[in-house]
């Protein structure tokens, strides 16, 4: 091996034939296929025995012939015409030529070989012969393969996993936009048991939801996902050892892959299995925090093996149900509590604000509109009553505030005023003055504005009919009256302190004749305060629509001032008014 010329050192060395096939002849444990070498006629002149008897060429027939038409090549024209030309542009080029060529040994097998044509020049530089080598790179190409195709493999696997998270998460989506809408149980009970039985993939499912106070579960059924499917309702003690009740109490979840696995857990699922047929089960908790709310059971007709990717569908479909569940248990929660709250508004209301008494000779109409509907109450009240005398008391006033709070504490300083008029001969300001002092006795803090009028039975001397009007105003707005001939006046001194704040401050009192024909207007701020007007131009407006107005019935006026101040832009306040007439 060592004695060998080396062509590629010295290619303008002469090429002696002997010392060739000597040199091939000792190549016998060389790593390459073939070594052999070749005329510039492409004739092959010498080669080891793997690139002749290996591969199942008999020597005398293979030397002296054209190396593409040896036997290598013959089994494909095409490869054996590319050789020829590749032999021939090593001539002509005086460049070597590297490749990549089959061939098929005698038992019919494939095999890959890198092929390469190295040519060799005379003293003048000319090409005289060429050696060509060849090595079987089969195995390494088959393991190339298969490291691309195991490549393949994987890029596909992982594309597979990014289709079917991104068609998870489509999923998820939908069943989060749908259970968005949902506003009760039942509608909760509906996407369930079709949208989300849909994207499952189900067969039919329940969904249970607690009730810690009856101590039991409530179940929603259905026999298979759709929009028309009949659902089906029972109800199950949060003891029944059935799966959903189990699930919803433990928070535990229960995988049946088949019908011996869940009677292996209990035999109670026999009862299950009868009534549905279906196979296999999976129950989730429905859970948020740490509160358990119910429990959602999928069910399918043959076993099922529940792999992670399914697992984790079903865990993100239960989690989005539990969310939604808690949601809509907490707004019905809040509509019940607000429906009470509204419903006891309604008896404060009842009790508080009642119809008025309408002596001889006076018409007394009411009217209360609170700011927001759902409230019903507010801390604005009108009063008209008889008092032990034959006098009566008028009030209207308004306690800071627009919540029960401030209606409870309307309803205080109301009937206060009522037990502390009925059975004295107090004047309105005596009254005021009183009422000051008891909510500081009786520790009531609260502020409050109110106008106080009594009138008495006994009429005034200067004409028939004529009733004296006593009035005492404390911070409040100014009466009006309306005198028989539509003028309008306003009842307007310096107004005193407004209650709660100094009981010693000294209160005033005023008085007017009201002539047959007068209609007297107490009111609340509601009635005339605007955004983009002062309260004086809601007084005069008031006092316009009075002036406009007045001859209507007492009740019909009532109903068309309240009218006109909700054309006007009122309602960001509560409004009470009282219309006496004699």
């Amino acid at each position: 091996m060592t004695d060998r010329p080396d062509v590629h050192d010295h290619p303008a060395q002469p090429l002696d034939p002997v010392l060739v096939r000597r040199w091939f002849q000792g190549l016998y444990d060389t790593p390459l296929l073939f070594s052999g070498i070749l005329d510039r006629d492409g004739r092959v002149l010498a080669g080891n025995t793997l690139s002749i008897e290996g591969c199942g060429l008999d020597r005398a027939t293979i030397l002296g012939r054209p190396f593409w038409a040896g036997g290598w090549w013959s089994p494909d024209p095409a490869v054996s015409e590319q050789v020829r030309r590749w032999c021939e542009d090593s001539v002509r080029t005086g460049e070597a030529v590297r490749a990549r060529s089959r061939y098929f040994l005698g038992d019919g097998r494939e095999r890959l070989v890198d092929l390469a044509l190295y040519p060799v020049r005379d003293e003048d530089g000319v090409v005289t012969h060429i050696v060509a080598t060849g090595s079987d790179v089969t195995e390494v190409a088959l393991a190339q393969r298969e490291r691309q195709e195991h490549q393949e493999r994987e890029l596909t696997l992982l594309r597979d996993a990014e289709r079917l998270a991104a068609e998870r998460l489509d999923q998820l989506s939908a069943i989060a936009l749908a259970l968005v809408s949902a506003e009760t149980v039942r509608d909760l009970e509906r996407v369930v048991l079709d949208d989300c039985l849909k994207v499952l993939g189900a067969d039919g499912g329940v969904l249970a939801v607690r009730d810690d106070e009856a101590d039991l579960v409530r179940l929603a059924i259905s026999d298979r996902p759709g929009a028309d499917t009949p659902v089906g309702y029972a109800e199950l003690p949060l003891t029944s050892p059935l799966p959903a009740p189990y699930v919803a109490r433990t928070g535990e979840t229960l995988l049946f892959r088949t019908k011996d696995a869940g009677l292996a857990w209990s035999p109670a699922t026999q009862a299950l299995y009868d009534a549905t047929g279906r196979v296999a089960w999976a129950t989730l908790p429905l859970q948020v925090g740490d509160r358990l709310l119910g429990a959602l059971g999928v069910s399918w007709w043959s076993e099922r093996e529940f792999g992670e990717d399914e697992l984790g569908l079903l865990r993100g479909v239960a989690a989005q149900c539990a969310q939604a569940l808690y949601r809509v248990r907490r707004r019905e929660a809040d509509l019940a509590a607000a429906d009470s709250a509204r419903q006891m508004s309604e008896i404060l209301q009842r009790s508080s604000l009642t119809q008025p008494t309408t002596p001889d000779a006076l018409t007394i109409a009411v009217r209360y509109q609170p700011a927001e509907q759902a409230a019903q109450i507010g801390g604005d009240w009108y009063d008209a009553f008889v008092d032990a005398s034959g006098a009566t008391v008028l009030s209207v006033g308004d306690v800071n505030g627009h919540d029960q709070i401030a209606a409870a504490a309307m309803g205080q300083v109301r009937n206060l005023l009522r037990g502390l008029a009925f059975d004295t001969h107090d004047g309105p300001s005596r009254l005021l003055a009183r009422l000051d002092a008891a909510l500081r006795g009786l520790q009531l803090d609260t502020l409050a504005t109110a106008v106080v009028a009594r009138i008495d039975e006994e009429q005034a001397q200067e004409q028939a009919g004529t009733r004296r009007l006593r009035w005492s105003n404390a911070g409040h707005l100014p009466p009006l009256l309306r005198g028989a001939d539509g003028t309008v006046t306003r009842l307007e001194a310096e107004p005193d302190l407004l209650l709660g704040v100094t009981p010693e401050t000294p209160r005033h009192e005023h008085t007017v004749d009201l002539v047959p024909g007068s209609t007297l207007l107490l009111y609340t701020d509601g009635l005339v305060e605007r955004r983009a007007e002062s309260i004086d131009q809601g007084i005069d407006n008031l006092a316009a629509a009075l002036a406009d107005l007045g001859h209507l019935e007492s009740q019909q006026l009532c109903d068309a001032l309240v009218e006109t101040a909700a054309i006007a832009g009122a309602g960001d306040d509560d409004i009470a008014l009282l219309v006496l007439r004699l």
